[in-house]
């Protein structure tokens, strides 16, 4: 779901209103109002429509599962609503099941679209028929319009009646919780929205986000085939095109480089004492797991040295040896530590000497990080990595810095 105009496959006719009650190739004709000849349709589409049931569902059995997770949604957001609940449902549901929904609506019959229409109103707190226009200049690359109709008025009715309720009754909740949440969410598909386009329309292939998120990383190919279903998305996976390895709600991190955050470190000691703090609870629950350790290289270990000092405490009787190719980050790393270290000057060796018990790898890591995991290249490796990159025995850092700790053993 993105606010962002970027693509300029659809014409300046495209008339969203009356999407709910066509048929599937219908649909694809009033999305596109094509003015290329028939005969170029599967260019505009990317391949034929998604294929219809026999059914209530008019394009797979799969859509069932988003109208029981719709259904869900409501139900827990009456039994525990909070902040973050109404915040991430309504980007969650506005990324999957309505976004789904807007392309292809779920079922044969125009009243049960409608109704499924007004539920998620209801839900999101957004009338759907004006999301569906949204989101439908969006794709055809044009401002959006105001098209007023009767589904529009009855689900913004609606939403007005829900929220005057939510007020009158729980005029504390609708003010301190819900508003706050329904605010952030819209925040976070705005988030969203923006990176999805920021340099062009890109995708990310990450399997547990497209697991939770239905295929939306494949975001390039639902733009080149808009009306193809999600799950045919996979199997239309384009080359030669942009993707990140971010989500688009964590894209932002892409403009973050670790060595100007580790630079903020260096300037604040408060910093320095809470990435100590949480890396040294990390170090000593991972203590146990490790065998008799007389010598440790630390790659990358220069600038503020954390490892080091961490190490020099609960290893106190270990040689370590800091390896960083930056002679001024090794500057730097000598302001905090002293006796029990060496420095070196240069590059890691993937062979290091046979006395080396552990080696500690940055999350600033330059090189393959899977081959670490992989072939340990010592009998101990501790990889600091990604909060979602799991391996060996390990545990989370700190989930703010987005980081856990992992041990592997040859």
């Amino acid at each position: 779901m993105s606010f962002v105009l970027t693509n300029p496959r659809l014409s300046d006719n495209t008339e969203p209103a009356g999407l709910l009650d066509r048929s599937a190739s219908d649909r694809v004709l009033v999305e596109t109002k094509l003015t290329a000849p028939a005969s170029r349709l599967e260019e505009f589409t990317g391949w034929k429509p998604a294929p219809r049931t026999n059914g209530v569902l008019r394009h797979s059995p799969w859509d069932a599962l988003f109208v029981a997770l719709a259904v869900v949604h409501g139900v827990v957001l009456l039994a525990f609503p909070s902040i973050p609940l109404i915040a991430l449902g309504l980007w969650w549901n506005a990324n999957t099941i309505s976004h789904n929904f807007i392309h292809l609506p779920f079922f044969r019959a125009r009243s049960l679209n409608m109704v499924f229409s007004a539920f998620e109103s209801l839900v999101l707190g957004i009338p759907q028929r004006l999301w569906r226009d949204r989101h439908l200049a969006h794709h055809a690359d044009k401002p959006s319009v105001w098209r007023w109709s009767r589904q529009l008025a009855l689900e913004s009715l609606l939403v007005l009646v829900w929220w005057s309720l939510l007020l009158t009754l729980a005029p504390r909740f609708f003010l301190t919780s819900y508003l706050p949440g329904w605010l952030i969410g819209l925040g976070l598909c705005r988030l969203q929205g923006h990176f999805e386009h920021k340099h062009g329309t890109t995708s990310h292939y990450g399997r547990l986000y497209n697991l939770l998120f239905f295929n939306d990383g494949y975001h390039v190919e639902h733009h080149a085939r808009p009306a193809e279903h999600w799950t045919r998305l996979s199997r239309r996976k384009l080359s030669d095109l942009r993707t990140s390895r971010w989500p688009a709600v964590l894209r932002w991190l892409e403009h973050f480089n670790l060595d100007s955050m580790e630079r903020l470190v260096l300037r604040s000691t408060t910093l320095q004492r809470f990435v100590l703090r949480k890396h040294e609870r990390a170090f000593r629950a991972l203590l146990p797991h490790l065998e008799s350790v007389r010598r440790v290289e630390i790659v990358g270990g220069g600038m503020f040295p954390r490892t080091a000092l961490i190490l020099q405490r609960l290893l106190p009787d270990a040689r370590l040896t800091i390896i960083d190719a930056s002679a001024e980050n090794l500057g730097s790393a000598r302001r905090f530590v002293g006796h029990n270290v060496e420095f070196v000057h240069g590059f890691f060796d993937r062979s290091p000497p046979d006395d080396v018990d552990l080696v500690v790898i940055p999350l600033a890591f330059i090189g393959d990080r899977s081959t670490i995991y992989q072939h340990p290249p010592a009998p101990m490796v501790l990889v600091h990595d990604w909060l979602w990159h799991r391996r060996g025995t390990g545990l989370v850092v700190s989930l703010p810095l987005l980081k856990r700790l992992n041990l592997v053993k040859q």
